[in-house]
């Protein structure tokens, strides 16, 4: 268990350091906002929607290593979803971080996100872990207004 643990950190860190589509998507359809008061993570969330697919997204912002990691992974993972499977996952994902679902229940379908399966442990990193992704949701529902984690 713990080669597992120190393998999630790393790819944690790994996403931290050089976080994947993170850039000002030029020609989004939509971008929302997000902030994190508890600890100050902030994301901006660009979306390009295809025929209610996920053709390209990225985000900016700045925040904690969870918070980052988080962005960037999902970022990879909702990439050429359909907005119904984004849904899904993010819902799986949900569960995930708040230690209603275990890790080895939805692995397969969760892939690279598993990694954030210690964040249950830490109740406070949940809202980092999450921000990004109520923020996807919003610009998938075409909310304008900034998401807040309070």
């Amino acid at each position: 268990m713990s080669d597992l643990r120190e393998l999630y950190q790393e790819l944690i860190l790994d996403h931290t350091r050089k976080p994947r589509n993170f850039r000002r998507l030029e020609g989004a359809t939509r971008k929302v906002d997000g902030f994190n008061p508890l600890c100050g993570d902030r994301v901006t969330v660009y979306l390009d929607l295809e025929d209610d697919r996920v053709k390209d997204i990225s985000f900016q912002g700045s925040g904690c290593a969870i918070s980052t990691a988080s962005a960037s992974v999902m970022t990879e993972s909702v990439k050429g979803k359909a907005r119904a499977e984004v849904e899904v996952l993010f819902q799986r994902f949900h569960q995930l971080v708040t230690g209603k679902s275990p890790a080895t229940a939805d692995g397969a379908a969760l892939g690279k996100l598993a990694v954030f399966s210690g964040v249950s442990e830490f109740p406070v990193r949940v809202k980092c872990a999450t921000l990004a992704w109520h923020t996807l949701r919003a610009a998938l529902n075409d909310e304008a207004e900034t998401v807040s984690t309070e």
